[in-house]
């Protein structure tokens, strides 16, 4: 049945109204030829929705309503036609009908459905439908492909689509994981689809490759127009290889599944390729976006990520950092307990969430605590024993765990060959252990730059807790490893961008200045101040046996401490007669 549509009487032509209401057939025929001449001049009216291939249309789903996404003059040598539709975080539906039923239509909110062609169909019609009652605004785009070219999910065994074309997303603080159907190879209109799993021969769906595609949003942006400008940028397939970056190419033989490393707050796209090698054709799934966090949370969503407790945890280590930086082997005992903080806060922090359930709060405010025992810990072994050598290697511990943690936030980190736990564990550790041995050659020197290198970075961990920077990974990655299991499989991969530049640029700078303060101002010095337990018994066996030092004859401490008490609470004693001075 033809809906009836009726004008509104108010002049404008754009404006109208549906309803049940009956027309002549004259009048009816008048208004579809008026109907299909405004196509091209008004896009969208109050419950339809005209698109153009390739071109992007802004939809707003009214509240309890639907839009009909129309699509006319297909050409012949179009087989199949996909439409995609985005929002930032509401979910929208998207129907083959009217009523959304399972297995004709999906709810997200990125959503695609593909449809095939008749042999005469020259257009399409669906459905978009707001799903929780509220008014719904995104963006949408129409595809079309030939038959030589692959046509995205038609293999689903998974999902409730016929064929769905959708990259699924689901994301945890660690990692994000992305899945999506098998494609099939290009078929003409009105053919029947070859078979999926039949054969494997070069004829048919198994010579498809599969090329997984990442595009990073401008850090720190969190508004719809970034988003939609960036879906503008990698909807189709000449666009996402231009501006996305191809993470993995999958074969037919490969699970079609990938996770990645979440980066809270950080919008990224993930977007898939099939490829016919065969035809050199290629079609693009549906492209899904994720800022691994919630928008509708009322504590801690994406716009007040960063908590108060973390900031403030944060903001002192910048301090005790930018300290340490230039004067930490001046001030030996400062640089030791920061040092034994950082060393035992982070394997305690591990420990903790690894095997309790606390709050993140209570986890910090005991990391914290744990910090400063381990700190005032190591500075007493120093204190006491005076084994400079055995606190320096802690150092060192730290400054190779900085080093190897910067070696796998490069590309290297995401080789084959350290998806094995035991491949990566151990070749870590080799790092590791290796940058204490090198400071017992070099005790003096190799503390200094420990001082610079870790200093410098606890002011861009600190400027990380107000300004999104993705330095921050170098170290979190890695203690995500520690914390998930299945980390392994995770690509770690972030964006580079202007502020990460800047903080760079920054870490080298305080690094490099602080090392360079450090050695010219101890040149002349003695390698490490001595131990002041150490000296005090020196100093006590010395006046027990040399009469003439004069700390020989200085009274003991109890002594001078009682005769100082007395002084000040005791009044002093008449002298005695008081005469004149004789002249």
């Amino acid at each position: 049945m033809v809906n009836q549509e009726v004008f509104a009487q108010s002049g404008n032509v754009s404006n109208y109204v549906v309803g049940p209401k009956k027309m002549p057939h004259f009048w009816t025929f008048v208004l579809l030829i008026f109907s299909i001449l405004c196509d091209e001049l008004f896009a969208q009216d109050e419950n339809r929705v005209v698109f153009s291939f390739g071109t992007f249309q802004n939809v707003s789903v009214p509240e309890n309503g639907s839009v009909q996404a129309v699509v006319s003059r297909i050409p012949t040598d179009v087989s199949f036609i996909t439409l995609q539709f985005h929002t930032q975080h509401h979910n929208a539906t998207l129907s083959y009908n009217r009523v959304p039923l399972p297995g004709f239509s999906l709810t997200a909110a990125d959503t695609g459905l593909l449809s095939t062609l008749t042999p005469t169909q020259s257009s399409l019609t669906w459905f978009l439908l707001s799903p929780d009652g509220d008014t719904v605004a995104g963006t949408g785009v129409i595809l079309p492909y030939t038959n030589r070219d692959p046509v995205p999910g038609a293999c689903n065994m998974e999902f409730d689509l016929d064929i769905d074309p959708n990259v699924y997303l689901h994301y945890n603080l660690f990692e994000t994981i992305i899945t999506f159907a098998p494609a099939n190879i290009g078929y003409n209109r009105g053919a029947s689809p070859p078979e999926c799993d039949v054969d494997t021969g070069p004829g048919t769906r198994w010579r498809l490759e599969y090329d997984i595609y990442q595009y990073f949003l401008p850090e720190s942006d969190l508004s719809e127009q970034s988003l939609i400008f960036s879906l503008e940028r990698v909807a189709n397939v000449l666009n996402l290889r231009e501006h996305g970056k191809r993470v993995i190419t999958l074969t037919s033989n490969d699970r079609t599944t990938m996770a990645f490393s979440s980066i809270p707050g950080q919008g990224v796209i993930y977007s898939v390729i099939v490829r016919d090698p065969l035809l050199n054709t290629s079609a693009s799934y549906i492209p899904a976006h994720t800022y691994a966090c919630s928008f509708a949370s009322k504590l801690d969503d994406c716009a007040t990520l960063g908590k108060i407790s973390t900031k403030v945890f944060f903001t002192i280590v910048g301090v005790a950092g930018l300290i340490v930086c230039f004067f930490g082997h001046r001030f030996f005992k400062c640089e030791l307990f920061c040092m034994g903080f950082a060393f035992s806060a982070f394997f305690f922090f591990v420990l903790i969430t690894r095997t309790t359930t606390q709050d993140y709060d209570i986890r910090l405010a005991l990391t914290a605590l744990i910090g400063t025992v381990g700190g005032v810990f190591l500075v007493m072994c120093w204190w006491r024993f005076g084994s400079v050598m055995a606190c320096v290697m802690v150092v060192g511990l730290l400054l190779g765990f900085l080093l190897a943690s910067s070696v796998f936030f490069t590309p290297l980190g995401d080789l084959d060959v350290f998806r094995s736990d035991v491949v990566f564990w151990v070749t870590f550790w080799c790092f590791v252990v290796v940058v204490p041995i090198l400071f017992v050659r070099w005790p003096r020197e190799g503390n200094i730059i420990a001082c610079g290198v870790a200093g410098a970075y606890a002011v861009v961990l600190a400027v990380n807790a107000y300004i999104y920077t993705s330095l921050s990974y170098i170290t979190l990655d890695i203690l995500k490893r520690f914390l998930n299991n299945n980390f392994n499989r995770a690509f770690i991969s972030v964006p580079f961008q202007d502020i990460d530049f800047i903080l760079i640029t920054v870490w080298v700078v305080l690094g490099v200045s602080g090392i360079v303060l450090q050695l010219y101002r101890e040149r002349n010095r003695p390698f490490f101040p001595p131990s002041p337990y150490l000296m005090w018994r020196q100093g006590r066996e010395r006046r027990k046996t040399n009469v003439l030092d004069p700390s020989h004859h200085t009274p003991s401490f109890p002594t001078r401490l009682i005769d100082r008490i007395r002084q000040l609470t005791c009044r002093p004693e008449p002298a005695g007669e008081r005469t004149p001075l004789l002249l």
